[in-house]
């Protein structure tokens, strides 16, 4: 426990740990937060089924209704405010999850989008219409397998949860620059869906491989590029690049070399050099020092 200065009193805080490494719960209607202040050493989706208040996270907050989709990340002070009667559904997944979906890349590739676009403030994380009122269809059939047991109960939970980072990628997966929004040029947001999706392959970042892709001269990439989006090509690569680096090194067990095979460096060697020269310390400094930063 921790005394944590909140909304203007001090409060205990607790931290709570998931033992297995992923979790569905589904909450009783409730009219205060059982669990009071609290953080967690996990990742949790937060679905509202009924009722209304407020989602206080970090020293803010929002309202919340039903429908509403929150993502919880580790370490951040959370709790809910109830206004009026509320139901809540949680999935909760750790490191050791992540870790156990290695087999299933595309699995894999949705969930680091999560994990490294957590936004650490309220709010809903589906921002797509249509979408919300597909995760509320896509919750129900989820809850209903939950409670159930029937044959192949296990795999069909897992592929609806499949399903649900994928509504959930697609509502937050995009780290675009400040300057791009719903009026950027299509093609532009293309092109950074482009990059994410194939970051871990760097043939398909080359020049010569994105103009082919987009239709765009090798010579105009980079000026169309940094016109739209206020930064150089190669170092939106980069950035994107070391924020997924430096969640393997916070968030994982991965070996050095694994990482460096993973991102497609010649060697650790490579890797650790890549990494001092652009953040002043080594990989392993970093692991054992560092701090996700957003």
């Amino acid at each position: 426990m921790h005394l944590y200065p909140f909304l203007g009193y001090i409060c205990v805080m607790t931290k709570d740990h998931l033992r297995e490494p992923f979790e569905l719960v589904l909450k009783e209607f409730m009219d205060v937060c059982p669990r009071g202040l609290h953080s967690h050493t996990f990742f949790e989706l937060i679905y509202i089924i009924s009722g209304t208040g407020k989602q206080c996270i970090n020293d803010a907050e929002c309202n919340y209704l039903p429908g509403n989709l929150f993502l919880v990340a580790p370490n951040d002070s959370h709790i809910f405010k109830i206004e009026t009667t509320s139901q809540f559904f949680f999935i909760r997944f750790n490191n050791v999850f992540v870790q156990s979906s290695k087999q299933e890349k595309e699995l894999v590739k949705q969930l680091e989008l999560i994990l490294q676009n957590a936004r650490h403030e309220p709010g809903s994380i589906l921002k797509n219409k249509d979408d919300q009122h597909a995760v509320k269809h896509l919750m129900g059939m989820l809850i209903r397998e939950h409670l159930n047991t029937d044959l192949f109960h296990n795999e069909l939970v897992a592929q609806l949860v499949n399903t649900l980072l994928v509504f959930i990628a697609r509502n937050i997966s995009l780290v675009f620059p400040e300057n791009i929004d719903q009026s950027s040029e299509e093609k532009v947001v293309r092109i950074l869906q482009h990059i994410q999706s194939n970051i871990y392959y760097p043939e398909q970042l080359k020049v010569e491989s994105i103009s082919n892709s987009f239709g765009i001269s090798p010579t105009y990439l980079g000026r169309y590029f940094k016109k739209h989006t206020g930064e150089s090509l190669q170092q939106y690569i980069l950035n994107y690049k070391l924020k997924l680096i430096k969640n393997r090194l916070l968030q994982s067990n991965m070996r050095i070399k694994e990482i460096a095979d993973e991102f497609g460096f010649t060697d650790k060697s490579h890797l650790n050099k890549f990494f001092k020269k652009s953040q002043g310390i080594s990989l392993m400094g970093y692991r054992a020092n560092g701090t996700v930063k957003n």
